[in-house]
């Protein structure tokens, strides 16, 4: 395929998940947005194994692939800006890419705002993180992975798992993420009209339910304020079109100043998370892969 029938390719499946999407319009009240966003939320494959555990009270779902290497996990914590998201609307995804990474995915149902406020995800995070560390996982064979606010939190974890002496994971996975609860960056103004998924708008409630105070600067709410030097290698992927695309941009600039290993990832023409519509998107299966391939390289995963 040329590069431009691929680009070709990619518009008409854009074209026709927009117009899926935009006949079921976002709710304004968050408790029927909940609904909303799990009513997208598709069957986990039946192939992979769901067993629902309890890790330290917390909710969760050990979702195990056909071919797994078992000396390896992924915690997967799952985005919306810590008011959505669930097992629910994030399954498929974490198990496609429990397949992708040949290992179980810990999929995390941690507390939500505006019931559950910061630090409660946080305090989740890094419970379901040390859960993995004492059934013996060692920790360069742990990946964590997540996808907005999910992908901030990924990165906050892990300056909250140090600052309470647990050793740093083996790879890091940031998909689309928010990692400046400030609510900077000159996309929030230059790709306002390119991003037909996350408006401003919400972006400012949500960060107001989760904060419920709190001061935004702290490196454990916004983590592109912390220090990353000693961090894993760390994946960041970002759509095109993202009104969080400065995020990412900031977040991968940062790391790689305090050296650490970076691969930035810009795809053209995606939208925020379209790894979750990877069933609709050939770009959402070939990033999906991408991460399973990162996971694999980086946390050792037997030959």
């Amino acid at each position: 395929m040329t590069s431009r029938q691929h680009a070709e390719r990619n518009a008409a499946e854009m074209k026709d998940l927009l117009a899926y999407l935009d006949a079921r319009p976002w709710p304004d009240a968050y408790e029927a947005a909940r609904v909303h966003y799990d009513s997208l939320g598709l069957p986990v494959a039946t192939d992979i194994g769901v067993e629902p555990v309890s890790v330290n009270g917390i909710h969760a779902w050990w979702l195990t692939p056909p071919e797994c290497d078992q000396d390896r996990a992924l915690l997967f914590l799952h985005g919306g800006g810590f008011v959505f998201g669930s097992l629910v609307s994030h399954g498929h995804m974490a198990a496609e890419m429990a397949r992708q990474a040949r290992c179980r995915v810990l999929h995390l149902d941690y507390r939500r705002a505006p019931e559950h406020p910061y630090p409660a995800a946080l305090d989740d995070a890094t419970s379901a993180y040390s859960w993995l560390l004492e059934r013996g996982f060692k920790p360069g064979h742990i990946s964590i992975a997540g996808d907005s606010a999910g992908g901030g939190l990924v990165v906050s974890m892990q300056v909250n798992a140090r600052a309470k002496g647990l050793p740093l994971a083996g790879a890091l996975v940031c998909i689309s993420s928010w990692f400046d609860l400030g609510i900077h960056g000159d996309s929030y103004t230059s790709r306002e009209k390119a991003d037909a998924l996350v408006q401003r708008k919400v972006v400012e409630e949500v960060a107001r339910h989760y904060l419920n105070g709190q001061d935004a600067r702290q490196p454990t709410i916004s983590p592109i304020h912390a220090d990353l030097t000693g961090f894993p290698p760390l994946l960041i992927q970002v759509g095109e079109r993202e009104l969080l695309f400065s995020d990412s941009q900031a977040m991968a600039k940062k790391a790689q100043a305090q050296g650490v290993d970076v691969t930035f990832e810009e795809w053209p023409d995606m939208v925020h998370v379209w790894h979750l519509h990877f069933h609709r998107l050939t770009s959402g299966r070939e990033a999906l892969q991408r991460i399973g391939q990162f996971v694999t390289d980086k946390t050792g995963a037997r030959k």
